[in-house]
């Protein structure tokens, strides 16, 4: 409540979000978010940039003209489960503790069901996603996210790092590859079908952050080559485009250990150098120590995954 002088009002209108609200919606994520800020043109990429756009599945709550609660609804089928996704929400400081997030959610939740959702989880939206769980500083949300029946599942983290500390020289790796047979570069336009085809076997949820970095001019993605076929790759400026974000990356399984994926990472930062970031982010991580030891990532955030059933 606003200094305790809001009383509970469900009759605050929901409706689906426009285009005309997205430089208001904007700028009421940033003054309700105490930890993260976005621009127009990332919360666009978020919204009508994600595959799988569902405007129905976007809400905002108002009081008369203003902006108070926004919750964003995605859809994913992966490996035979149809998950629904919390991708973006948010209340405003002044009329939390109304029930405004428990109605939005109960809105998506029943045209979750409707879209036989198996089960819905926070955040951790795979080919387009703000961030990869809740932030554990966002008290308030963990605690509503387990009074609304979601169980904890995992953690991850985003690393960081310092960009000015290094000149992510990769010559003499790439010349020690070269004697292998593996030749690294840049991945060109026309390359773009021989790397989608590379990850479908492992990766396939990968795509459109490949496609993403394909858009760039040149593209912001090396690669790895044996007899001119694409073994291994990595990108930045897939995701969260312009804000310094690394990913994804991959190395197929039988040549792992030759140091092409250390090589590809490099490069990869020194892009990002040469674009005048200071630093990088490396999001949504799961082996930390890779990182650490060939980049000097640091731990900048965690994250905590929720989920909740629907199918039982």
């Amino acid at each position: 409540m606003a200094n305790g002088s809001k009383k509970i009002d469900m009759h605050y209108p929901i409706s689906h979000y426009k285009s005309v609200d997205l430089e208001v919606l904007s700028s009421f994520l940033n003054h309700s978010w105490e930890h993260d800020t976005i621009t127009p043109e990332l919360l666009e990429e978020k919204l009508t940039g994600d595959p799988f756009w569902i405007p129905q599945a976007t809400l905002v709550c108002r009081d008369q003209k203003q902006i108070i609660g926004f919750m964003q609804g995605v859809l994913r089928d992966i490996r035979g489960t149809r998950y629904g996704y919390i991708k973006l929400m948010a209340i405003d400081k002044g009329y939390r503790r109304q029930g405004i997030a428990t109605t939005l959610y109960q809105k998506l939740e029943a045209f979750f069901k409707q879209q036989q959702v198996e089960v819905v989880r926070i955040y951790d939206v795979p080919l387009n996603y703000w961030m990869p769980g809740i932030d554990p500083r966002y008290t308030p949300a963990l605690c509503w996210a387990m009074r609304k029946g979601f169980k904890r599942f995992g953690d991850t983290a985003n690393l960081q790092v310092d960009l000015s500390k290094n000149n992510w020289e990769t010559t003499a790796n790439e010349e020690k590859l070269a004697k292998d047979g593996i030749e690294v570069r840049r991945a060109h336009p026309e390359d773009k079908q021989a790397v989608l085809d590379f990850i479908q076997a492992e990766w396939a949820l990968w795509s459109h952050e490949v496609e993403m970095a394909f858009q760039d001019t040149p593209p912001s993605i090396h690669i790895a080559l044996t007899n001119s076929k694409v073994k291994a790759f990595s990108a930045h400026n897939a995701n969260n485009k312009g804000s310094g974000w690394f990913g994804p990356m991959g190395t197929h399984p039988d040549l792992r250990g030759k140091g092409m994926g250390a090589t590809l990472l490099k490069r990869c930062l020194n892009d990002m150098k040469q674009m005048g970031f200071t630093h990088a982010t490396i999001p949504w991580v799961g082996p930390i120590d890779f990182y650490a030891c060939h980049a000097g990532a640091m731990v900048e955030r965690v994250f905590w995954r929720f989920e909740k059933n629907l199918a039982q």
